[in-house]
């Protein structure tokens, strides 16, 4: 018999160790450390178990017939474009998010709407009553469906049910930190309890081809809560995003192995449930100061869609010895190397004023495009000069003050030229690009040009500020 040991698992990062510790030396956290119980022994010997002998598999080349993963569809727009293009039978998903952002009105609506196409959709809470869950399902007008419920949280149990006859195509599970196997000694919601029920759960569809959707939890830090060893087991990690005063989310894609991993999909809330956004530039514009100073709008990348977000920038004198740098939406570390670059190359000092940044709607810029769009509003803010209202700017600033060329330029301006921009201040030396009928591209190679041209825009309010 394998013999029982005694060890100590992290809660939030899922390390192990020998003796209890007041602090995690893996994440540390402290008191994560909790007692369980493993059965130890590898190898033969007195009290150890004796290894089975392994069977020879087939091996193959790299070259062959490919065949295109089997997807199912759902007819939401938003959902699909981030899956890659539906559901993959055999699959595992993790859906991460806040409380109460929308996870399971997003997958309720989506699983009506597989019902409807004549899929067999089992939806497992347990979290929520089979009641509350039909309470929802009248709400989003997914009543009439033949999506099937329970309400059920032993692992053992929920296999039972969903090996069926017919198998079924999809199988909700919300959520996984709710999960517990008879397998495990641990409390509900520990790192072994969650990491034996997702194995147990990929392991079923893997087996039966049925596709799997766990729900996951987040942490304060905005990561899924259990360990990270359940995100390297699945197939694909969505995240469902949005800020509390806004009435729209963002589902975007952090792992896929059958698609893109850098697609996003934007839904907007309402009391009819989750409502496709299907030209987000138009929500994130839709509230525009034209004749502030301090407002660029970025014309940014989501994967394959291009983005129009309006950045806002506010300069102030401050009364601190420290100036305050605020940022939301954006890396504050590019922010402060961004206002490095101004002041060595332009000139143009920010050491008294304090900075703060935002971008609108609670959107947030990933990539290095956005570097010139954020000077320019920064410049635009000090000087007290508005940037032309039916201008986008994109481009990547170097250290050396020069304005790199960045990708997709043909999709930014289609995208900025298909709202009513006609103008875009994009990296000199771009690619060939097609220039639109009535739409100016003004190349800039580099940071104190583009300076230089808003100085001489308008005299400003603060041109003492400039040098």
């Amino acid at each position: 018999m394998a013999k029982n040991r005694i060890q100590f698992i992290c809660q939030n990062c899922g390390s192990t160790h020998s003796r209890w510790a007041g602090k995690c030396d893996g994440c540390g956290e402290w008191n994560t450390l909790v007692e369980e119980g493993t059965s130890g022994g590898i190898g033969s010997g007195p009290g150890k178990m004796a290894m089975r002998k392994g069977r020879a598999v087939a091996l193959t080349t790299l070259s062959g017939e490919i065949e295109d993963a089997p997807r199912i569809q759902s007819g939401i727009g938003e959902l699909d474009r981030v899956t890659g293009g539906g559901f993959v039978r055999g699959s595992a998903l993790l859906v991460g998010g806040d409380p109460g952002i929308g996870k399971s009105t997003l997958l309720t609506q989506a699983a009506a709407a597989l019902a409807r196409r004549g899929n067999r959709i089992i939806y497992v809470s347990g979290e929520e009553a089979v009641a509350q869950i039909r309470l929802r399902a009248q709400r989003l007008h997914a009543a009439d469906t033949s999506v099937e419920l329970a309400a059920e949280t032993n692992v053992e149990d929920i296999l039972a049910t969903i090996d069926t006859k017919p198998r079924p195509d999809l199988v909700i599970i919300d959520s996984i930190q709710t999960l517990w196997t008879d397998a495990a000694d641990s409390a509900p919601g520990s790192v072994t309890q969650v990491r034996a029920g997702a194995q147990a759960m990929i392991r079923y569809a893997k087996s039966t081809g049925a596709a799997v959707v766990l729900v996951g939890h987040v942490t304060k830090e905005g990561q899924i809560a259990g360990p990270r060893v359940v995100e390297h087991m699945v197939d694909g990690v969505l995240y469902f995003e949005g800020e509390g005063g806004h009435h729209y989310r963002i589902l975007r894609t952090v792992k896929n192995r059958f698609g893109p991993t850098d697609e996003i999909g934007v839904f907007e809330m309402s009391d009819k449930g989750l409502r496709e956004v299907s030209n987000p530039s138009e929500l994130f514009l839709g509230e525009r100061n034209e004749k502030a100073p301090g407002a660029a709008v970025f014309a940014g990348m989501e994967g394959t869609r291009p983005v129009l977000v309006e950045i806002q920038a506010l300069v102030a004198p401050s009364t601190l010895g420290t100036p305050r740098r605020a940022v939301v939406g954006w890396d504050n570390s590019r922010l402060s190397m961004t206002l490095a670059v101004l002041e060595a190359h332009c000139g143009v000092r920010f050491g008294q004023h304090d900075v703060y940044l935002n971008v609108a709607g609670g959107y947030r810029i990933s990539e290095p495009a956005a570097d010139m769009a954020v000077a320019a509003a920064l410049v635009s803010s000090l000087a007290g000069i508005p940037l032309p209202a039916n201008s986008v700017y994109f481009g990547e600033v170097s250290l050396s003050g020069a304005v790199r060329a960045v990708a997709h330029a043909a999709q930014r301006i289609k995208e900025a030229e298909k709202l009513g921009f006609k103008q875009a201040v994009l990296p000199l030396g771009g690619g060939e690009l097609s220039r639109p009928r009535n739409f100016t591209l003004t190349e800039t190679g580099s940071l104190p040009d583009l300076v230089a041209r808003i100085a001489a825009s308008g005299p400003g309010k603060n041109a003492q500020n400039r040098d």
